[in-house]
């Protein structure tokens, strides 16, 4: 039984112009000591970069595609069993897939010296909706540390 409260959902937000609860989330994890209307701006701004230079009709089909390709399905926890701590894989559950990839792509763009957060933030959506990027090898090595550590799958519970 787990030791902490049940989590309730709470009701997804929309943002104001594209009305997508994806890019409010993603506003929310940009966003720093509560400084939502510049986190709006760099948002909006990056996916507007984003967009340029492709023929997507979509405004949001690069933000899109590159939340589906950074989602990690599996991932490593660490169990106590006797004595012995154990990195046992996961299954990772849908709403903790999209928190973990929008962290990601957020870090990886603000790890991205020299540039605006707004050109850091676009550059990282066009790499990860084209399979490639910082985001996209986190999630090759959370997949390959689960594949290694697939022996203790067992501790599962």
């Amino acid at each position: 039984m787990s030791r902490r409260r049940k989590v309730y959902k709470k009701e997804e937000k929309l943002d104001s112009r594209y009305g997508s609860p994806a890019v409010a989330r993603l506003i929310s994890t940009v966003m720093k000591r509560g400084k939502k209307s510049l986190a709006e701006r760099i948002v909006y701004t990056a996916i507007d970069k984003s967009r340029e230079g492709s023929d997507a009709v979509d405004p949001l089909e690069i933000v899109n595609k590159a939340l589906e390709n950074v989602r990690p399905r599996l991932e490593v926890k660490s169990r106590r069993v006797g004595g012995a701590t154990y990195q046992v894989p996961m299954e990772v559950t849908p709403a903790r897939q999209v928190s973990l990839a929008m962290r990601w792509i957020v870090q990886y763009a603000d790890n991205r010296r020299g540039l605006p957060m707004a050109e850091a933030l676009a550059a990282e959506l066009k790499d990860a909706a084209a399979g490639q990027g910082n985001a996209i090898k986190k999630r090759d090595d959370t997949h390959k540390m689960a594949q290694a550590n697939r022996a203790f799958a067992h501790f599962r519970w």
